[in-house]
C-alpha cells in the first residue's frame, strides 16, 4: 500500500510503498477514505512526542471501512463505516470499563504508538471497545475529523467544562480544534467568543458562527469586555501557546474554568496567585472515549453539526506528506483523500 512515511524528524516525509498491515487480535484493518492533518501530527513529526518511533507514518483522524479483523472481534464487521477515538483503550482495565478510555494506562494511539492513518489501510486496536459507527450520508473529509478535533472540542466543553445553551465559552485560538468548538457551541444553543492574533483565523471563526471575536494582543481586558459578565466562567485553551494559556487564565472570572487542549512545547508559567486569589480552575482535556460519542453523533446525525464546514483543503497523500512539514495558513484544515 501507498503511506506517508517519516524516516527523520523535522524533514519532509515521502509516500513510499510499504507491506499492508494486518489485523492484529482483537483489532482490524481500515482501509481509509479520509485522514485529517491535525496539530499534534506536526507536533509528533517536530520529535515532540515520545511515543514515536522511526520510521512511522503519521494521522489519527480517519473515517474509512473495515476490511479486515482479527480474532476475537465481535461488534465490528467487515464493510462497517467507523471512525475511532485517536486513543483507543484496551477495553478491559478500570478505566475503560468506568468510561473513561481517554486516560487509558495501557493506550494504543494510531499515528503516535502504532503507524496511522496517512495511508490507504491502517491497523487498529482493541477495536470492539473503540471503533464508532459513521452514517454513509456523512462526507468523507468531515467524517475523519470526529476522530479527534471535533471530538477533542466536544470533551473539552461539555465533558470537562459542562457547557450549558445559552452561555459563552472563550475559546483561544481559532485552529482545528478551536473552530470546531465554535460549531459545537453553536449547535448547543451556546456562543463563542475567539481570541486569536491572526485576522484571517478571526475571519474563518466568524464565518463558522464565532458571536465575536479578538485579537489577543489586545490583552485580557478586551477578552473579559467581548465575554461580558466579568469574564469567561469557561475557557479552552486550544491554540497550544503559553501565551494563550496565561491570557486565558486572566480572562476568567472568579471560579471560573480553563480546560487545556494544546500541546505545548515548553512548559508554561501559570498565574498562580491570581489562580489562588479569584479560586480558578485549570484542568486537562484528553480527546474523547468512545463511550461519550452517542451525543456528539447525535448532533451530527439531527444535522446540528456539519463537521465537513471545518474542511478549507482537500488533497491526496502527497500534499498532506508536503504540508506536515509546513506552516498551515491560518483557520485552515486540510483532509487527505488517499
Amino acid at each position: 500500500m501507498r503511506a506517508v512515511r517519516i524516516t527523520e524528524f523535522g524533514t519532509e516525509p515521502r509516500v513510499v510503498e510499504v507491506p499492508d498491515p494486518v489485523a492484529p487480535p482483537g483489532g482490524v484493518v481500515v482501509r481509509v477514505e479520509a485522514t485529517g492533518l491535525c496539530a499534534s501530527d506536526r507536533f509528533a513529526w517536530a520529535g515532540h512526542d515520545g511515543d514515536v518511533t522511526l520510521p512511522h507514518v503519521p494521522g489519527h483522524e480517519l473515517v474509512g471501512r473495515v476490511v479486515t479483523t482479527g480474532a476475537g472481534v465481535s461488534r465490528v464487521r467487515t464493510g462497517d463505516r467507523v471512525t475511532t477515538p485517536f486513543v483507543c483503550g484496551c477495553g478491559t482495565c478500570p478505566d475503560c470499563r468506568a468510561g473513561r478510555a481517554q486516560v487509558c494506562p495501557h493506550q494504543r494511539q494510531p499515528g503516535f504508538t502504532d503507524d496511522g492513518s496517512c495511508a490507504e489501510l491502517v491497523a487498529l486496536h482493541h477495536a470492539d471497545a473503540n471503533l464508532v459507527p459513521v452514517p454513509d450520508a456523512v462526507d468523507a473529509a468531515g467524517a475523519a475529523l470526529l476522530g479527534c478535533r471535533v471530538a477533542t472540542a466536544h470533551r473539552a466543553l461539555v465533558g470537562r467544562g459542562g457547557l450549558a445553551a445559552g452561555e459563552r465559552v472563550l475559546v483561544l485560538g481559532a485552529g482545528g480544534v478551536g473552530l470546531a468548538a465554535v460549531l459545537i457551541a453553536s449547535a448547543l444553543g451556546a456562543e463563542a467568543v475567539v481570541a486569536d492574533p491572526s485576522s484571517a483565523a478571526r475571519s474563518r471563526a466568524v464565518e463558522l458562527g464565532a458571536s465575536a471575536v479578538v485579537d489577543t494582543a489586545d490583552g485580557p481586558d478586551a477578552v473579559r469586555e467581548a465575554v461580558g459578565d466579568g469574564g469567561a466562567r469557561l475557557a479552552v485553551e486550544a491554540a497550544g501557546r503559553t501565551d494563550a494559556l496565561d491570557l486565558g487564565v486572566r480572562s476568567l472570572r472568579r471560579q471560573g474554568t480553563l480546560v487545556q487542549v494544546g500541546l505545548l512545547a515548553r512548559e508554561p508559567v501559570v498565574p498562580v496567585p491570581l489562580m489562588i486569589a479569584h479560586e480558578l480552575t485549570v484542568t486537562g482535556s484528553h480527546g474523547m472515549a468512545a463511550a461519550d460519542y452517542p451525543a456528539l453523533m447525535g448532533l451530527v446525525a439531527d444535522g446540528g453539526l456539519d463537521p465537513g464546514r471545518l474542511v478549507t483543503r482537500r488533497t491526496g497523500l502527497a500534499g498532506l506528506a508536503h504540508a506536515l512539514g509546513t506552516a498551515p495558513e491560518p483557520g485552515e484544515v486540510l483532509v487527505a483523500l488517499p
